[in-house]
């Protein structure tokens, strides 16, 4: 059975359409009106081997913000609910990629406990018509909105892009690792019972 969701959402701000499959190949068709953005949800799907798609018309005469956080809200919705009950998952997932002079790292707990521990002292501001400040803006929104323990950092790095780009990465490789299935787990791996 393919672990998969859709999920919209439309205010006065965005209208975002997300697909996501979880046991894909890496197929991405993202549209968000923001190159440099596009470029980091195609990498999220190839190395976390997943099929996603996004499409979002969103306010860029205002600035990026509220497309990247609603397209966060959105991917988060999307993966809660590809997730179902989140029975036989491997549950934690960490990768550490490195890009050049940058490494990313991120580690993951999909416990259904949402909360964003965040590292990158950028040296810019954009990369294109992308703001840097958005990368924490849709990590967050992700994590609140899935559920998950996120702790993600570039400590170190002189390229703002390769800095990112490292941190999309290491996400999408610990994110894969965490909803892996584990035949060895019956129901959900926590004392509870529940997660």
């Amino acid at each position: 059975m393919k672990r998969s969701a859709k999920y919209q959402r439309n205010t006065l701000e965005t209208q975002v359409s997300v697909e996501l499959g979880l046991d894909g190949s890496g197929e991405a068709d993202i549209k968000t009106g923001i190159g440099f953005f596009d470029h980091m949800l195609e990498l999220l799907a190839k190395h976390g081997m997943m099929d996603l798609k996004v499409a979002c018309n969103g306010d860029l005469k205002v600035d990026c913000h509220h497309t990247v956080e609603d397209v966060g809200i959105c991917l988060g919705n999307a993966l809660k609910k590809a997730l179902g009950s989140k029975e036989s998952i491997t549950r934690y997932g960490a990768a550490a990629v490195p890009m050049d002079e940058a490494l990313g790292f991120a580690a993951v707990d999909m416990g259904g406990r949402a909360f964003l521990v965040y590292e990158a002292p950028f040296s810019g501001i954009r990369c294109g018509d992308y703001e840097l400040q958005c990368t924490e803006e849709f990590f967050r929104a992700l994590a609140n909105n899935a559920g998950l323990t996120l702790h993600i950092r570039s400590s170190y790095g002189s390229n703002d892009h390769h800095m990112i780009e490292a941190m999309f990465k290491a996400f999408s490789r610990a994110l894969a690792q965490a909803v892996t299935l584990d035949p060895r787990v019956s129901g959900v791996l926590s004392t509870k019972g529940l997660l």
